[in-house]
């Protein structure tokens, strides 16, 4: 028998609200569902996301270590024991305080941009009746 995977925490409408705040609106940027959630792409790459209470940045090395330094902030880690080795969570309480947050956000965007494009998904066709 395969392990369970653990349960993805629900999202949090105060972070999912601040998460709103944070999208930068600029060319290529879309939101979509990522672990019951919500995320921002460029160009079919993810650099922002929410997951439960937290938001989370996608970031080159030498930024995620800056960032790291930062009290309370921490590596992604949705599946316990696997962490996504690009993305940090912010500290949780700049959510009071968006200014500090904004700056990281326009530094994922930065780095995203500079990723390969993904190719678009081609789009399911509805079975005929």
């Amino acid at each position: 028998m395969a392990p369970k995977s653990p349960a993805f925490p629900k999202a949090d409408p105060a972070t999912t609200a601040f998460f709103r705040d944070l999208v930068p609106n600029a060319q290529g940027v879309a939101v979509k569902a990522m672990f019951g959630h919500q995320a921002a792409f460029v160009d079919g790459t993810m650099f922002l996301g929410i997951f439960g209470d937290r938001i989370l940045v996608r970031l080159p090395p030498a930024e995620r270590a800056e960032l790291m330094a930062e009290p309370g902030s921490a590596p992604f880690d949705p599946m316990g024991g696997r962490p996504m080795k690009e993305y940090v969570l912010l500290p949780a309480d700049w959510i009071d305080e968006p200014s500090l947050a904004a700056p990281w956000v326009q530094r994922a965007l930065t780095y995203a941009r500079s990723l390969p494009k993904k190719p678009a998904k081609p789009k399911k066709r509805k079975p005929s009746a």
